[in-house]
């Protein structure tokens, strides 16, 4: 009874959360009609991938002015803030991948943190128990924005030197004070997250119309205070957001709504340069995010597992069966062992261990599922008794980044400071508000990922470079909570092990296991008798739209080759 309760919440909960998704699908041998095949296109120069068309030229644009990738990837990021409101953002936070030309490797972590008032009782309800209200659709699950810090901590350290941060910002100010017109995915969205919206005079002012409906497709999007607030940033550096009036009107807008964010929980912000997590597989080199990212340790956890086995060699059924199989324990050891590292200890260099995954592997049988219930985080098995957006960069000089960021939800919160036209997140939702209570994607969390004040929440955001020879071969990385981590995977074994060109890899169907609940998610496309093996080995399967966007760049003899997703509208793929 338990586990069907869990159940009915989390598709609940993706229900809300999924609201975001745009028309996906795809594959396993054959393209369905309701993704298509992504366009494959090919550049000798520098490549930009992106969920929106406006912010990818924009990209382009510095490549071909002399621009290097990260470069490139500030005005992208800065660009979207303004044309894909849902999940572009300088209101919320995210992870950057940077590998150099030089062969050095880092990232850049500009994740949320909790204001100073968040503490483990924040979310829960009088009776103890997690209140998704608090942690989803109220101002208390606000954290405290970091995009602005990271792009600029980003451009002032690897940028090429060509550009200051004001000229890189240039296009997005245009943009949010020319406005644009509404279209594809951001038109498709806005209509669905106007509830969200409604409910702030501060979003419908910029947002709807004078008769209280949204924009739509074809109207135009004029955005003046935050163009005001861009201006500010680009003129003084991020301390402009940080410090001063932007920062208290911040403050006040999230304290209006009933939230506990202060302009001295601004002023405290730091984004902060991290190692990289790495690993192999089969000779390529993984470069991927670390915590308080949970995508990195778990992408090499399972590439390390399923390394044992010769995945070209097996069927396409036995090859999304075992990759289910260490989806499961993967994220079983997310849920027990990941956190903030500033805050709790992480056994990173056993998790992601080729030892630790052969103890692991051996748990698994080949014809019969693990239940979830049999699984312990740590390489134990008892005996059977919402949104983000990625851009992928590569430059003419060897650079290449990997970026996610997000609001969490489309739209965030839905609030919009007033007097500074930013969006704000709902990210501290990702926190575990109680032990063994989902959050808004199903995922379970324990201690190391409990609220408190100024911690950085756990992410599934995984931003990811796979080296071939020390060179960028794959760039990769996807939004979609709890799927992003299995959706960069099974881009990077389509690739591998199934010798997929990229447009292929990114277009064919996906499944996703999280441990818990425990059920394999088939996307639309997955061929009916590979459902019919999986659960005729004691899987539960439900079959649906999987809102992931996996837009990657491809290494190729003639240059780069970029694939857009094809389950967002409007996803471009642009080079020169």
């Amino acid at each position: 009874m338990q586990n069907k309760m869990m159940l009915t919440r989390f598709v609940r909960s993706c229900a809300l959360c999924l609201l975001a998704a745009v028309s996906f699908a795809s594959i396993a041998g054959a393209q369905t009609s309701e993704v298509g095949r992504a366009q494959a296109v090919t550049a000798e120069h520098g490549m930009v991938v992106a969920q929106e068309a406006i912010a990818a030229r924009v990209g382009v644009k510095v490549l071909q002015d002399g621009g290097n990738a990260i470069d490139a990837a500030v005005a992208t990021g800065f660009a979207m803030a303004v044309t894909y409101p849902r999940a572009g953002n300088i209101g919320g936070g995210g992870f950057m991948v940077i590998h150099r030309a030089n062969g050095e490797d880092t990232t850049i972590d500009y994740r949320e943190t909790a204001p100073g008032a968040i503490n483990a009782k924040s979310f829960l309800d009088a009776q103890g128990n997690a209140d998704p209200e608090k942690s989803r659709s109220s101002a208390l699950a606000i954290g405290v924005p970091g995009t602005v810090a990271g792009l600029a901590m980003a451009e002032a350290k690897y940028g090429s030197g060509k550009f200051t941060l004001a000229e890189l910002m240039a296009p997005a100010i245009a943009l949010a004070r020319d406005g644009f017109t509404l279209a594809d995915d951001t038109a498709d969205a806005l209509p669905r997250d106007w509830p969200r919206l409604k409910r702030w005079p501060s979003s419908v002012r910029i947002f709807g119309k004078a008769d209280g409906s949204p924009l739509a497709d074809g109207d135009k999007l004029v955005q003046p205070e935050l163009a005001d607030t861009l201006a500010a940033i680009a003129k003084d550096g991020p301390q402009a957001l940080y410090q001063g009036p932007i920062a208290e009107k911040i403050a006040a807008g999230v304290q209006a709504a009933g939230g506990v964010m202060t302009a001295d929980d601004l002023k405290n912000y730091r984004a902060i340069e991290r190692a990289p997590i790495r690993g192999s597989y089969r000779g390529y080199t993984i470069v991927s995010m670390p915590p308080p990212s949970s995508g990195g340790i778990a992408l090499v956890e399972m590439l390390n597992i399923l390394e044992g086995y010769d995945l070209a060699r097996e069927s396409h059924a036995q090859e999304l069966f075992l990759m289910t199989e260490a989806m499961k324990r993967a994220y079983a050891d997310r849920a027990f062992f990941l956190g903030d590292p500033d805050v709790v200890k992480i056994p990173v260099p056993r998790l992601t261990s080729k030892g630790y995954a052969a103890e692991w592997r051996a748990t698994i049988k080949p014809d019969r599922a693990t239940p979830a219930d049999d699984i312990r985080a740590g390489g134990e098995v008892r005996e059977e008794g919402r949104n983000t957006t990625h851009f992928s960069v590569v430059d003419q000089f060897g650079n290449a980044v990997s970026n996610t960021y997000t609001l969490n939800f489309s739209y965030g919160v839905g609030l919009v400071a007033a007097g500074t036209g930013i969006l704000l997140n709902n990210e501290l939702d990702d926190f575990a508000a109680k032990a063994d209570s989902p959050n808004a994607y199903g995922l379970l969390g324990d201690e190391a990922n409990a609220p408190g004040p100024g911690k950085r929440p756990l992410s599934s955001m995984t931003p990811t470079i796979v080296l071939k020879d020390g060179k960028p071969f794959l760039i990769t990385g996807s939004p979609g909570g709890s799927l992003i981590i299995n959706a960069v995977l099974q881009v990077v074994t389509n690739v591998i092990d199934r010798g997929m060109d990229i447009a292929t890899a990114v277009s064919t169907p996906r499944v996703h296991n999280q441990w818990k609940p425990d059920i394999v998610f088939a996307e639309n496309g997955v061929a009916d008798d590979i459902v019919a093996t999986l659960q005729a080995r004691g899987d539960t399967v439900m079959v649906r739209r999987l809102p992931t966007s996996a837009n990657s760049i491809l290494a190729a003899p003639t240059g780069f080759i970029g694939a857009a997703d094809p389950r967002t509208r409007g996803a471009l793929a642009a080079g020169y």
